[in-house]
């Protein structure tokens, strides 16, 4: 059995925990939801240094954080959340060495490498039957707004939840967007989704919104991530899809098919608003997934004949 962790009225990992949290939300705007992933993380290995008597940050050494991450592991963590552990804590620790100190126990240390798993996407056809959803209420104008713009520009859930309505410049086919870092980029739209938001904001005051968001529910607040989330799961069902839709499996199916058609990863990188070109280079490997495709269909020494039957 494991010994309780050493926890008293002078919590100094707390203390340090929270001050770390405070500055992220405040000087760097982070999002709740990056804000929320640093506190859990932060707050498991401070409690892992409880346990093993370390009551201050200040004490904790690499290989108390090898061994945290071992343990992680071993307990099933992925690698994808064992690095952003290991991101958190280095984050951490940079923070407290601006009051003085070079400490960073998690400096050098990598996550063990999972396996690393592509998005899925939708193919265009599907894509297509997605979209096609019938209806002219309120409601279903909304949606169709929303699973357009989705699809045209490849957002991210949070980025379109975020959206006001002064972000729109329809006539020029234009929207801007908040992304991670509150960073801000413009981006273009397409003629349907152009459409389907234009009719959209033709019908959108009817909900008597109480204020400027671009996507509103019935009773006029802002739309949040759950609601968006549901609405995708109805039209994963009715539209026969025989899967599961969720937003950022449109953001995946708008990389993969801009990447597939242009070839320009650069492109797509400062269309999706990705910091590093890397995050964007997993969607080159659905690229050669699909030209392999086409290659093993119409290259004369790819195709495999069928096998001739034998007289009887």
């Amino acid at each position: 059995m494991p010994s309780e962790p050493i926890m008293s009225s002078d919590d100094r990992w707390q203390t340090a925990i929270d001050s770390f949290l405070t500055y992220q939300e405040v000087a760097r705007q982070l999002s709740p939801h990056t804000l929320s992933n640093y506190r859990r993380d932060l707050e498991k290995f401070a409690d892992y240094c409880r346990h093993r008597a370390i009551v201050d940050h200040h004490h904790a050494h690499n290989s108390d954080v090898r061994q945290w991450i071992a343990l992680l592991h071993r307990n099933g963590l992925s690698g994808t959340s064992l690095s952003r552990s290991l991101s958190s804590l280095r984050s951490f620790y940079k923070y407290s060495n601006k009051q003085g100190g070079d400490h960073n126990p998690a400096i050098g240390i990598k996550a063990p490498r999972g396996e690393k798993r592509l998005p899925k996407t939708l193919d265009i056809d599907s894509m297509q039957q997605f979209l096609s959803i019938d209806g002219d209420d309120w409601l279903t104008v909304r949606d169709r707004a929303i699973l357009e713009l989705f699809y045209s520009s490849g957002l991210r859930l949070s980025e379109l939840v975020d959206m006001d309505t002064e972000d729109f410049d329809l006539q020029n086919g234009l929207i801007i967007v908040t992304g991670k870092g509150r960073k801000t980029r413009t981006l273009p739209v397409g003629s349907h989704a152009i459409a389907a938001l234009k009719n959209w904001f033709s019908v959108r005051s009817d909900a008597h919104p109480i204020n400027n968001a671009a996507f509103v529910s019935a009773k006029g607040t802002r739309l949040g991530q759950r609601g968006i989330q549901q609405r995708l799961k109805k039209y994963s069902l009715q539209q026969g899809l025989g899967q599961k839709i969720h937003p950022h499996m449109l953001r995946h199916s708008f990389a993969s098919h801009m990447l597939e058609s242009s070839g320009d990863l650069r492109a797509v990188q400062e269309l999706l608003g990705h910091a590093n070109i890397t995050t964007t280079q997993v969607y080159t490997h659905l690229d050669f997934q699909h030209l392999a495709k086409v290659y093993d269909t119409a290259h004369p020494r790819a195709v495999r004949k069928k096998p001739k039957e034998s007289a009887p």
